[in-house]
């Protein structure tokens, strides 16, 4: 009953007009910011930052939420369209650009603006409800945890390629090979920089993400030489009830996983949708549909993209942890508010935590309205004709690179990644296990080295620990059975002799 009261007390603060107007002015930069390929939350916040100055405490922090998650939910347009993704919508890419070669790009649209708002729903229950104890399970991760955890995201390679397993691996590969260009940060030196200072600080994900799938998709477009639009003629949204009975337990599938994930420092939106599309290709009734364009592919990874992008909130607020680069930038807004986010934040400023949480659920309505009744009209300028369109696509995209670090030589990178994207497609490689590999490798070198340095070059702190001995159980006990599955299904295929009777 106390959370009950809370939320009452939270809503009458987040009802008021001023930060209603805030919460839908958010929401509706963020829907924007994710529709415009490139643009992304971080960029935006950036900018926006100094304007809360002058803005109320609960306004400005409504608003600035507003846009992080109301961009979860716009980037997935872009993604279904065109295949042009955000960090957070890379998995959106694979269902979801195929439902649109298939014309269901309104069906696919509304999958995931419906499974987003399940997926926020779900999460902020877990905000509201666990919040000031959920912040403390960050605390029972060690190095070795995450570790082993970062290797439970590897194990997901097979489920998320498309291709071959092999060709899944081999681009994981090239993926962490990637992820290692830069500066070592323990030595201070310079790896696979070749000499060139631009690549000190690595390659950016924006950058690979916008050149394996978008200018790579625009690229082989061009190729074809055919007169397209992503997509032509009356837009269908609503579905049948079988095809939203699909729906729902992919939706809540996802809501959990990134609800979890949200709550752990490292994970959130972008590891969230991996491993909720993972789940799905492994539990879901129509598992073996998935990949070719299969409405749970779409549903899962968006709720779980939504949910943990509600719940990274929790360590921030809870624990005073920022667990990605936009939490970092909220808290720098709270502290320019003179707030110090941590355990003392919820009794020292009740009206803020408990306002900001309802202002969430009031902003999953606007959004809902924003990207389901309303989306044929951010559709409408898709259906400019492809030669007109694709100019506009690549000049956003080089101007979201840029807008990063304000750096000509990541949109040359961007373009350099476009070309090999190509050479991908080509070859018939699917580019989604290279950015899994790209998201995972430094975050796995980087627990492994505080491992080995905390216990001294031993092994035995992963199988020491319960949480990584369990992962790591599950995930040899994973191994071992596909490894099975595999010799039965190759005994099962082959061929019997066929033994010819002798002639007389």
């Amino acid at each position: 009953m106390d959370v009950l009261h809370n939320l009452a007390f939270g809503f009458s603060h987040a009802l008021t007009l001023q930060n209603l107007m805030f919460c839908a002015l958010g929401c509706t930069v963020g829907t924007l910011v994710g529709l415009l390929p490139g643009l992304g939350p971080l960029a935006t916040i950036s900018l926006l930052l100094p304007l809360t100055y002058s803005i109320d405490t609960t306004g400005a922090l409504i608003m600035l939420a507003g846009i992080y998650y109301g961009a979860q939910y716009g980037d997935s347009v872009s993604a279904i369209t065109m295949k042009i993704p955000h960090a957070s919508s890379i998995v959106a890419c694979i269902d979801g650009y195929q439902m649109t070669l298939k014309g269901k790009t309104g069906l696919a649209l509304f999958t995931a603006g419906v499974s987003s708002f399940i997926g926020g729903t779900v999460a902020i229950v877990v905000l509201a409800f666990l919040a000031p104890s959920l912040g403390e399970v960050a605390f029972l991760f060690g190095p070795a945890d995450y570790c082993a955890l970062m290797l439970v995201g590897f194990v997901c390679v097979s489920f998320v390629t498309t291709g071959s397993l092999l060709n899944g691996l081999a681009m994981c590969m090239v993926g962490v090979l990637l992820g290692s260009i830069g500066t070592d940060v323990s030595s201070g030196l310079a790896r696979f920089t070749f000499d060139m200072p631009f690549l000190a600080d690595g390659v950016g994900i924006v950058s690979i993400a916008l050149g394996c799938f978008g200018i790579a998709e625009i690229t082989k477009n061009l190729d074809a030489r055919e007169e397209r639009s992503p997509f032509n003629g009356k837009i269908k949204l609503m579905p049948t009830w079988p095809e939203f009975k699909r729906i729902i337990p992919s939706a809540l599938r996802g809501s959990v996983v990134g609800s979890i994930l949200g709550i752990l420092p490292g994970g959130g939106p972008v590891i969230a949708q991996f491993a909720a599309y993972a789940l799905d290709k492994k539990v879901s009734k129509y598992r073996h549909e998935i990949g070719t364009g299969c409405i749970e592919g779409v549903a899962g990874q968006a709720a779980a993209d939504e949910a943990a992008a509600r719940t990274s909130f929790i360590p921030l607020m809870s624990i005073g942890i920022p667990e990605n680069a936009v939490m970092a930038l909220m808290m720098a807004a709270f502290i320019i508010k003179g707030i110090q986010p941590g355990p003392n934040m919820i009794a020292g400023h009740p009206e803020l935590f408990w306002g900001l949480v309802a202002s969430m659920w009031v902003g999953n309505c606007f959004l809902l309205i924003l990207n389901v009744p309303l989306v044929r009209y951010w559709l409408s300028v898709f259906k400019i004709p492809y030669n007109v369109l694709f100019p506009a696509i690549l000049f956003f995209c080089c101007i979201g690179t840029y807008s990063i670090n304000n750096n000509l030589d990541d949109v040359f990178i961007t373009v350099a990644f476009g070309a090999l994207g190509y050479l991908f497609m080509r070859l018939a490689m699917d580019p989604s296990p290279l950015m899994l590999g790209f998201i995972l490798g430094p975050m796995l070198e980087e627990n492994f080295r505080r491992s080995m340095l905390l216990s001294r070059g031993s092994f035995d702190v992963f199988v020491s620990r319960p949480i990584s001995g369990t992962l790591l159980g599950l995930i040899a006990a994973f191994i071992l059975w596909q490894t099975v599955a595999f010799f039965r299904q190759r005994g099962a295929n082959a061929k019997p002799l066929a033994i010819e009777p002798a002639v007389t």
